[in-house]
């Protein structure tokens, strides 16, 4: 079940030295520290306890291990992870990740607040470097099949590098045999490289595009073209192999031609710093911009394009692009889309849901888009798969314009908390669609009686003087008679019950008299307002099953003048649906007299006294809407 408050407005990026506090106790390091160094006591962490349940949360250790004492960011926020240094070994070794130094201990320390933030040990298994590059930087991931890669391949890597960006490389392996495995030019199969430099050098009166690799053991290298000692570097001045720190030694780190590189590798990942985690001086920085949001059943976990009914319910996030990169046509920017806590729910069975996005042009409306939209407008651009990992991103150059991204998980009515990051060369400006929607009340309609009455308005005069009597006044008891009488007959709707509560709300909004009860006037407008509602409730009843999706309940409240943000929609919906996000035309009909009265109510107690309440409608409403 995701948070359902999400603040879904643009925010600049995390800063490390804003990390929030996660120990149970509410204290940060220094607190828990001078409070052990006051009793006299190593730390233990109540919050991660030295017990298996830490370890595995699927299994029992397979092994019987002692915990001895040796003698983070997640989701767009820095987290201060408090631990205590007690790690797991079997006889006398550590038992996970170790230095090969038996004495080093900061690696194994890292790691067990890594396991913690995420659960347990076990919870890490199964990840992705780029997703260990994430979650200690800060940083957003891009991944590339070196064979597919676009065609400015080169000048994605040389910029960045120019902006400290973290790059990595590997080869391919078929098999577990050849994990480890040494090709005849010297690279390793399923070896983690990096890469350290891109440059163009003069060979032969030709410029030659080379790429810098290191291996982190230190040795083992290319042994191919441009290799430390090939006779490619006897046609190059000294100059240039100064400037390209050229030295034959055997370090690890060696150059080859970028063409031989794309015909060796397989896969590069790319870590792209965030600004704050550069130094002042750095050129060419990302500008970002990140969205917080929830996917909820029945309300805003639509589905991919696939299932239009309820694509439309997503979340929608608008992207205006005004200024084009140096020297070049379009906007260059990454979109990653990241699902949040998914590790550490996996002790509840929990796995990686299928996430993906499309990007439509907008069409200059600053409102949501609806079904129809879509259903006529192809997507401009889109992650390049759905895929069940952490985090989809691609990298995307577009025309300056306005466009809307839709985040989604591949099938509907999963649930999930998720963030949206931009990296943009130039700035950016985003938006959340839904935070743009007001809280638009319907004015009531006053009664404007006519001369004569007509033949209805005698009919239904007589029906009002029936279950009045002789006060000519409806009371909350008499509402409740006659409505539940009424719309129990009425067809094509489903209607258990309306309660004597919800009449008593009914009279709260349209009474003026002040004594609970309706005179014939008012009551009359609260027909019309009924009948009104009816058809509205049966236009969106699309299946005429008698009852609404709660997929479409905002499109029928729209039509009965209100516009929801996704927090009040979200709040609702789980109010008044049912298990298969259906709703009947009594919670309907509940809904809405509950969100007239609070509105009417917000208003009021605004005109008499600005400073009474500090409270935006959405979160009056909420209030009324818990009440």
């Amino acid at each position: 079940m995701p948070c359902l408050f999400q603040n879904s407005k643009p925010r600049p990026a995390a800063h490390p030295g804003g990390a929030r506090g996660t120990h149970s106790s509410g204290k940060g390091y220094e607190q828990l520290k001078q409070e052990c160094l006051r009793r006299g006591v190593l730390f233990e962490d109540p919050d991660f306890p030295a017990c298996n349940s830490s370890l595995f949360f699927s299994e029992n250790p397979p092994i019987p291990f002692i915990w001895k004492r040796p003698g983070f960011w997640q989701h767009n926020e820095w987290l201060d992870v408090v631990i205590d240094d007690r790690l797991p070994t079997f006889k006398g070794r550590l038992v996970f990740l170790h230095s090969a130094e038996l004495n080093e201990f900061w690696s194994a320390l890292l790691e067990k607040a890594y396991a913690k933030l995420n659960g347990s040990y076990e919870s890490l298994k199964g990840g992705s470097t780029i997703e260990a590059m994430e979650d200690f930087t800060g940083g957003i991931g891009e991944t590339y099949d070196v064979k597919e890669a676009p065609d400015n391949f080169c000048e994605i890597l040389g910029k960045a590098l120019k902006r400290c960006s973290m790059v990595g490389c590997s080869i391919d392996t078929s098999s577990a045999a050849e994990s480890e495995a040494r090709t005849p030019f010297g690279l390793v199969k399923g070896h983690a490289y990096s890469v350290t430099g891109i440059e163009e050098v003069s060979y032969r009166g030709q410029q030659v595009q080379l790429i810098r690799i290191r291996n982190p053991w230190g040795q083992v290298e290319w042994n191919g073209p441009w290799s430390d000692n090939s006779a490619e570097w006897h046609s190059v001045s000294p100059s240039e192999q100064r400037r390209l720190s050229q030295a034959a030694r055997d370090d690890g780190e060696f150059w080859m031609k970028f063409e031989d590189f794309k015909v060796h590798f397989d896969k590069v990942e790319i870590c792209n710093l965030t600004p704050d985690a550069l130094e002042d001086s750095t050129a060419h920085k990302w500008e970002v911009a990140i969205h917080q949001g929830s996917w909820v059943r029945g309300a805003t976990a639509g589905g991919c394009r696939n299932f239009l009914e309820t694509f439309w319910t997503n979340p929608q996030i608008k992207l205006h692009l005004t200024e084009k990169d140096d020297g070049q046509d379009g906007c260059t920017f990454i979109a990653a889309l990241m699902q949040k806590g998914r590790r550490k729910l996996k002790k509840l069975g929990a796995e990686m849901l299928t996430i993906g996005y499309s990007i439509y042009e907008s069409p200059g409306r600053d409102e949501r888009l609806g079904k129809d939209f879509f259903k006529y407008h192809p997507s401009k651009a889109r992650s390049k798969t759905y895929i069940n990992l952490r985090e989809v991103s691609h990298r995307f150059k577009l025309p300056p314009g306005d466009y809307i991204l839709i985040p989604t998980t591949f099938e509907p009515h999963q649930e999930a908390d998720f963030c949206l990051r931009i990296f943009s060369e130039k700035k950016a400006i985003t938006e959340d669609l839904d935070e743009n929607v007001a809280i638009d009340l319907p004015e009531p309609l006053p009664p404007t009686p006519s001369p004569q009455e007509t033949e209805e308005e005698k009919q239904f005069r007589a029906l009002f003087e029936q279950i009045s009597g002789k006060d000519m006044e409806i009371s909350a008891e008499e509402l409740e008679y006659v409505l539940n009488a009424v719309l129990k007959k009425t067809k094509n709707i489903k209607f258990k019950n309306l309660s004597l509560t919800s009449c008593r709300n009914i009279i709260s909004l349209m009474g003026t008299n002040g004594y609970g009860k309706l005179e014939f006037s008012e009551f009359k407008v609260f027909w019309e307002k009924l009948k009104k509602w009816i058809n509205i409730f049966l236009q969106f009843d699309f299946d005429k099953s008698g009852s609404m999706s709660s997929y479409e309940l905002r499109g029928a409240l729209k039509a009965a003048g209100y516009q929801l943000n996704n927090y009040l929609l979200q709040l609702i919906v789980l109010r008044y649906s049912d298990e298969q996000f259906q709703i009947e035309f009594d919670d309907f009909l509940n809904c809405l007299i509950r969100l007239e009265n609070a509105s009417r109510v917000f208003q009021a107690l605004s005109v008499e006294n600005k400073e009474f309440i500090n409270l935006n409608i959405c979160e009056f409403i909420n209030l009324g809407m818990n009440i």
